[in-house]
């Protein structure tokens, strides 16, 4: 069947988020007292609920300092927005654009809030080409798992091989498998070529535009 339905990841695949996300990730651990990590082990989280990010950068914090971490995040990442701008990547709000044209279904599902997602998207001037959102908070198990994809396709009434999920991690990738959906990387983002080729990608792109030429869309225009 063809591809109706366009899942898109959020940060480090449509948005450009690293600096921001990086940047407030040293000021919270900073701030609340914890050892230093580099932009490397902080950029490794991106993909992962907020409160999983710190569980992997310390192993065995405690709940309550966890979610300390996660509060303070939050609050240091909207005063940051102040000076730190976000930006589209290049070549993403034309083929959104050119995509819901064709007549494709577009929504993203990430792993930070729905309000956050809601926010970003609204401000970076795309909120106008997706159909629906599903952030971190509207999920029981966030991604790597199936979740946001079936809630998607519930919602939006496709079929999972009607489905294509795009995003730069691994756990993108294997949130969109797991569900039965096809699957896109993208080399601009966080994760790696290799990560993602071991995660399963059904196609790899450098490119956004590139995914107005991917094989198994051409039948799926309208």
């Amino acid at each position: 069947m063809s591809t109706r339905l366009i899942i898109f990841d959020f940060d480090g695949t449509l948005g450009d988020t690293r600096r921001n996300i990086v940047t407030t990730m040293q000021m919270t651990i900073s701030e609340v007292g914890l050892p230093d990590r580099s932009e490397q082990e902080c950029a490794s989280t991106i993909g992962l609920p907020l409160a999983s990010c710190f569980e992997v950068l310390y192993p065995g914090l405690h709940a309550d300092r966890i979610q300390l971490c996660a509060d303070t995040y939050r609050r240091i990442f909207e005063e940051n927005l102040q000076s730190i701008k976000p930006q589209l990547f290049p070549g993403v709000a034309e083929t959104l654009k050119a995509l819901k044209e064709q007549g494709f279904t577009l929504t993203i599902a990430s792993s930070r809030s729905h309000a956050s997602l809601s926010r970003l998207t609204r401000d970076l001037g795309i909120s106008d080409c997706i159909s629906y959102l599903i952030g971190a908070d509207d999920v029981e198990r966030a991604k790597p798992e199936p979740e946001p994809v079936l809630k998607t396709l519930s919602a939006m009434h496709f079929a999972k091989d009607e489905a294509l999920v795009v995003g730069d991690m691994a756990v993108d990738i294997l949130m969109g498998s797991s569900a039965g959906a096809r699957t896109c990387g993208v080399t601009w983002g966080n994760g790696t070529r290799t990560e993602l080729e071991e995660a399963g990608a059904d196609s790899i792109i450098d490119g956004m535009e590139e995914l107005l030429n991917l094989p198994y869309f051409s039948a799926g225009r309208m």
